[in-house]
């Protein structure tokens, strides 16, 4: 089962898959969203399936938006594969390293992803995406964190290097919250019908491959992740965490950065494929951009 929203920008409707077949989930639901997670909706779903009461759709030619609406928090892992932190020029982390995005960085899987005026280190990173479904605070263990997962996403934590690193201030988030930096989907997939502890992810820079890694390779897995985070701040249904990329990445040297006209491709084992061209950021006033502040 694929949870989906399709259609234009802003005016997506809820869709399930089934073995291909699309049915229309807005006589259960206005949206994917937090409420939906949190109000036991994809058992709902599942229960007017098998009663037969959502109709079919065709969707075929829809634009496929991010599967949840907006979260309320991105939450990223960094360095969380050890092979990625030893291209990184660091010693695996101790403790999961914290780092957010704006939400307003989601975007669909395949929607075009837009360069900051300037930008040189514009990066890759195919990321396991956990959503969550219940609010979970202090949880006890990880059993407990398990049991608030809705589901797993592809996510695509799009990085702009000299933002995250040389002009930093000492914290990642700069080079993490352009506008469309964040592409997500197709499809949520729940959490019961994945399992987290061995997929397969890739990513592919026209068409050359990059990274090719399992989430057997994650230095804190999934639960543990979602755990850790439920002590430091409250997860609310609906949010999003990204749990780390693979090596592969442009940060290692191996490979250049990305650049008008590019095009990226990730997969993830059983989550689905987006695929993204690079363009550059439209209508950007004269003067604008990180590249033309003056210290």
């Amino acid at each position: 089962m694929e949870l989906q929203r399709r259609g234009p920008y802003g005016q997506e409707i809820p869709v399930v898959l089934v073995d291909g077949t699309a049915h229309d989930l807005r006589g259960l639901t206005a949206d994917i969203d937090g409420a939906f997670l949190a109000d036991d909706g994809i058992t709902r779903v599942r229960q007017a399936l098998a009663a037969g009461e959502l109709p079919e759709i065709d969707v075929a030619q829809a634009r496929i938006g991010a599967p949840v609406a907006r979260p309320g928090a991105v939450v990223c892992i960094g360095m969380n594969y050890a092979a990625h932190a030893a291209e990184s020029g660091a010693a695996p982390p101790e403790v999961p390293i914290v780092f957010f995005k704006h939400p307003a960085t989601v975007v669909g899987p395949n929607d075009d992803v837009r360069l900051p005026p300037g930008s040189e280190k514009s990066d890759w990173e195919v990321e396991l995406g956990v959503i969550i479904a219940k609010p979970a605070r202090y949880l006890p263990d990880k059993q407990a964190a398990a049991e608030v997962i809705g589901g797993y996403v592809v996510s695509n934590d799009i990085s702009e290097r000299a933002y995250q690193i040389d002009i930093s201030g000492g914290q990642w988030s700069k080079g993490k919250c352009c506008e469309t930096f964040n592409p997500l989907g197709p499809s949520l997939v729940p959490a019961d019908e994945v399992d987290a502890t061995n997929l397969r992810l890739a990513s592919w820079v026209n068409d050359e491959p990059r990274q090719d890694s399992t989430t057997a390779d994650l230095i804190f897995d999934v639960a543990q992740v979602v755990y850790e985070l439920s002590q430091f701040m409250p997860l609310e249904p609906g949010d999003l965490i990204n749990t780390g990329t693979p090596q592969g990445v442009a940060l290692s040297g191996r490979f250049p950065y990305l650049a008008e006209g590019d095009t990226m491709r990730l997969v993830i084992e059983g989550l689905g494929e987006q695929q993204q061209r690079v363009v550059a950021a439209p209508d950007v006033p004269q003067g604008a951009g990180a590249a033309n502040i003056v210290r």
